[in-house]
């Protein structure tokens, strides 16, 4: 019933994963009862129609016709059904609670336990007369597959050696892809386009700084695997000369490093999972921020996980104009942020971007979420010292000595900070602190001493984020510049300018902090 097998069990048959073989316990049986209220769906042409191939229904509780239905699919996953290749689903009719005399066949055996008194007439009624956890010594010697399995190990590591010897290269790399480590140089390769873009200075949006930091870790990270949700036009997800993943009718796949999904956000984000399970390679995907919404599921299994999936979510705020109210996020990158084990990262400009993919690739146990904008971004960081402290999370950008004020900004807000800051000294003499905060789930695990640094005791802080204000009093802030509302449909400089999130309003917030603060 849920929509995500629609959206993968599709996608299977376009790829034809004839390997993938699926049995579906048809019990007709729900915790809410027989689904024939709320479930008619021919399963079998509807799995037809996604180009697999169906065997059954079937009786589920006859080992013998199950055995013989998984040999017709492994023969067809090698051999192929009438000429092509396809996944199978086996249709398995069975009875819920089968054996018990009270709930076989009824919700009770989906959702509660059978109860003491059941077990005991379950045991009688399938003929078990052995203690709970007391298995026949028949039953484990079938079931012992230690001795085949070692045999089959000590197998394939021989083969594996003899590879090893004749192609000692590959066999390298087959290792670390599956380990998942990165090429030895990628630490510096990334410095190198660090450093280069803090000279050149870009002033690019953060979704094309993203797709210029793709342009460079693509090419030579083999294993790489990237994709998007029918928006790689507008996430930018692929890079120069990267080749992208196709099947046609005939079933002749083109091999690539790059997915088009479909308009399928929760399978898409869900295949990723599989992908880093299996090994191999490291998934990545696209889509715009606000549908991260139908993504969340599968983020939060990718966190429970620590598993290292890399979500690339563009248009990330009222800046995408006027797209209007239903494609600007004002509560997701909070939203996101409270999903434990979830690195979430709103870069300020290209340099950011940058750090923060690095900080997404050399992360091995939990996502990372890169929140990136439509509109262009000046860009902040031009020293390779202050660089170093970005992927801290958060950082000082500017500071006068013994500052009377901070301002803390993430994204693109950040230029707002900025260009307050500069007003602020100015017109009032005041001494100012900006500090970027690309990503405050990083910065939070930082020594109580960096954080200190960044955020001194005792001077009052004001925070400006175009989004929902309550995540951030956290850091116990003066005042939040934000927005407590959705957006509306206008070019980007005027809708900040309608919600008052500009450089004067950072200003003026920060002039009247300081004054409660002095006059008390």
């Amino acid at each position: 019933m849920e929509g995500i097998s629609h959206e993968t069990c599709a996608l299977a048959g376009v790829w034809g994963l004839s390997k993938l073989i699926a049995l579906y316990d048809d019990n007709s049986i729900s915790i809410d009862g027989n689904v024939e209220g709320w479930f008619r769906d021919d399963t079998k042409k509807r799995f037809e129609a996604y180009g697999w191939n169906v065997i059954g229904p079937i009786d589920g509780h006859d080992v013998a016709q199950v055995s013989a239905a998984l040999e017709q699919a492994r023969d067809w996953a090698a051999n192929g059904c009438k000429g092509r290749l396809a996944p199978t689903l086996i249709i398995c009719k069975t009875v819920i609670g089968q054996g018990s005399p009270n709930r076989a066949g009824t919700a009770k055996a989906h959702g509660e336990a059978l109860g003491a008194e059941e077990i005991t007439l379950t045991r009688k009624a399938i003929g078990w007369p052995h203690a709970p956890f007391e298995l026949p010594d028949e039953v484990v010697k079938a079931w012992d597959a230690r001795q085949s399995g070692q045999a089959h190990e000590a197998a394939w590591n021989k083969l594996f050696e003899a590879y090893s010897m004749a192609h000692s290269g590959k066999a390298a790399e087959f290792k670390r892809r599956m380990s998942g480590g990165l090429p030895k140089d990628f630490a510096a390769t990334m410095q190198a386009y660090i450093d280069k873009l803090c000279k050149e200075a870009p002033s690019v949006a953060s979704r094309k700084a993203s797709q210029m930091a793709l342009d460079e870790i693509g090419p030579k990270l083999a294993g790489l695997l990237g994709g998007s949700a029918d928006l790689t036009g507008s996430n930018l997800t692929n890079w120069k000369g990267v080749a992208s993943l196709s099947v046609n009718r005939a079933g002749e796949l083109s091999p690539g490093q790059h997915i088009s999904y479909g308009v399928r956000e929760f399978g898409m984000a869900a295949i990723c999972n599989g992908i880093t399970l299996h090994g191999g390679f490291i998934p990545y995907c696209g889509t715009f921020l606000t549908f991260s919404d139908y993504s969340r599921n599968a983020i939060r299994m990718a966190a429970l996980m620590h598993q290292r999936v890399i979500h690339v979510f563009t248009h990330d705020s009222i800046g995408l104009g006027e797209d209007g109210p239903t494609h600007q996020p004002v509560e997701q990158p909070s939203s996101l942020r409270l999903i434990p084990f979830l690195h979430v990262w709103r870069p300020a400009d290209a340099v950011e971007t940058a750090v923060a993919w690095k900080a997404a690739l050399e992360r091995h146990d939990g996502p990372t979420a890169l929140l990136l904008s439509r509109q262009a971004l000046p860009a902040q960081v031009t020293s390779s010292a202050t660089a170093a402290n970005v992927a801290k999370g958060a950082y000082v950008l500017s500071s006068d000595p013994k500052p009377q004020l901070v301002l803390m900004a993430t994204g693109s807000e950040v230029s707002l900070a900025v260009e307050a800051a500069k007003m602020l000294r100015s017109e009032n003499r005041l001494k100012v602190r900006v500090v970027s905060v690309p990503s405050t789930t990083v910065f939070d695990q930082q020594s109580e001493d960096y954080k200190a640094s960044v955020l001194p005791a005792g001077v009052p802080r004001i925070v400006v984020e175009a989004g929902v204000t309550d995540f951030w009093w956290k850091y116990q802030p003066a005042a939040v510049v934000g927005l407590d509302r959705f957006g509306e449909s206008a070019p980007a400089p005027d809708v900040y300018k309608h919600f008052d999130i500009t450089a004067t309003a950072v200003a003026n917030t920060a002039r009247r902090a300081l004054a409660l603060k002095n006059s008390k």
